[in-house]
């Protein structure tokens, strides 16, 4: 009896180690999965995808061509691997968010940046230069940051009707590993949109660290049920353009009054009806069976009557951004 106890307890202790090397993984998984979990921002994505489609229109009329854009991708991690993803030479605009209170990184891949060059300078018939690693000329900067003054301009406009920011660069980078807009082990976002301009493809990124928008994430976290966000309103200026050349009837309605259906039944040809006019009382101006406006009674040189413009009968109403894209 006693050699079977003794042979008892080095059994238990095999068994137990891998059930201990077991927990000890499964707890590593969770700290792992704890610290990768991130919370989507379902607003801040549709903002994106709206961008990346008025983008296209944007640049168009910027580099006065053909120019494609596409939201990639938006990903979900920690700032030092974002930055860590990077391009080794990259210009970078460190950007700050106003109306948030933090900042973000615009970012252009050496190959969309000398696209922009090439283009700009007027190299549109010469084929796609191989990419280059290597410093960016002051040009090539000064180049850089005004195409981003552009974007990061319509990206503001991207997100005026979820949380009004606006952007403005602070500085340029070219390092990305000297980059810090938030410390490393915090979430951030990234956007990557591929820009292509007259057959020549790039990408720009866009970093956005939690810090960033934290004022504002109550807001970006709501999920959209759908409606109007802005993206490409070329549509839009064309029925605006077509509405401003429509014609319209209007009536300019001297007096009006009410009278009893037997006064109205005893009226026989040659009667005269006193409406109570007076010389200087109003026009009242309709359309469509609405009173718009009020107006004076007058001549002009030709001996015309004409109606003098004295007063507004109807409220303005917020149109949704048909007239202001």
């Amino acid at each position: 009896m006693s050699a079977d106890t003794a042979q008892k307890p080095p059994q238990r202790t095999a068994e137990a180690s891998p059930r201990s090397g077991s927990t000890r993984e499964v707890q590593e998984l969770m700290v792992a999965r704890a610290r990768d979990s991130f919370a989507r921002l379902p607003m801040l994505e549709v903002a994106f995808d709206r961008f990346a489609l008025s983008l296209a229109q944007v640049l168009r009329s910027y580099f006065g061509g053909v120019a494609e854009t596409e939201l990639t991708s938006i990903d979900y991690l920690t700032c030092q691997d974002a930055v860590a993803d990077l391009p080794n030479v990259a210009l970078i605009a460190v950007t700050d968010a106003d109306a948030w209170g933090g900042t973000i990184a615009a970012v252009v891949s050496p190959e969309l940046l000398f696209n922009i060059v090439e283009v700009t300078f007027g190299g549109r018939m010469c084929p796609s230069s191989a990419p280059q690693t290597r410093n960016f000329t002051g040009i090539e900067k000064r180049v850089g940051r005004a195409f981003c003054d552009t974007v990061l301009t319509d990206l503001s406009a991207a997100f005026d009707k979820v949380s009004p920011v606006t952007f403005r660069i602070d500085y340029l980078e070219t390092n990305p590993r000297g980059l810090l807009i938030a410390p490393p082990t915090s979430a951030c976002v990234r956007a990557v949109i591929s820009v292509q301009i007259d057959q020549r493809v790039g990408e720009m990124v866009f970093l956005l660290p939690n810090t960033a928008f934290e004022q504002v994430s109550h807001v970006l976290s709501q999920h959209f049920t759908g409606g109007q966000l802005g993206g490409d309103s070329g549509w839009r200026r064309k029925m605006t353009d077509m509405l401003g050349s429509s014609s319209i009837e209007l009536a300019a309605v001297m007096q009006q009054v009410t009278l009893p259906l037997r006064d109205v039944l005893s009226w026989t040809p040659g009667q005269v009806l006193d409406l109570g006019l007076q010389a200087d009382d109003p026009v009242t101006l309709r359309c469509a069976g609405l009173d718009i406006a009020l107006a004076e009674v007058g001549r002009r040189k030709n001996g015309r009557v004409a109606l003098k413009f004295t007063e507004k009968l109807y409220q303005d109403e917020e149109l949704s951004d048909v007239l202001r894209d």
